[in-house]
């Protein structure tokens, strides 16, 4: 059985809840665990790794015991998906300077364009073994 991988995210950012439904229905072999960053194990996982418990700027990814974030972690999720999704993984060869440049645009402002909840996304019953 492949190992799991765990994204972190942000759990009020519509974009990120949305970006977490999209994973579950195009992960079929079910590789990836979530956590909300501020949930108890979203912290305590974001505290082990060195990262910021009040600002979340970017998706985190655990995966084999290494940690990615930015653009880097969007694509290693992507390359996991199902077609045509997992090509995106291709961008990997751009730099990541120039990646994360975009990335950093669309993160700084994902609340104005997308909106935020007041409370973290509660996981339907379906998906809740897919949450820590």
């Amino acid at each position: 059985m492949e190992q799991s991988s765990i994204i972190l995210f942000d759990g009020i950012c519509n974009l990120c809840n949305h970006s977490v439904h999209f994973i579950i229905k195009n992960d079929p072999k079910k590789k990836f665990l979530f956590s909300s960053m501020q949930s108890e194990s979203g912290m305590a996982l974001l505290m082990k790794f060195g990262f910021s418990t009040t600002t979340f700027k970017s998706i985190v990814l655990i995966e084999n015991k290494r940690v990615y974030t930015r653009s880097t972690a969007a694509l290693r999720i992507a390359r996991h998906l199902n077609s045509p999704v997992r090509f995106l993984y291709t961008f990997i060869i751009v730099p990541a300077f120039i990646r994360d440049f975009f990335y950093n645009i669309i993160s700084a402002n994902r609340y104005r364009w997308f909106g935020k909840k007041d409370v973290c996304m509660i996981p339907e019953p379906d998906q809740l073994s897919r949450f820590i």
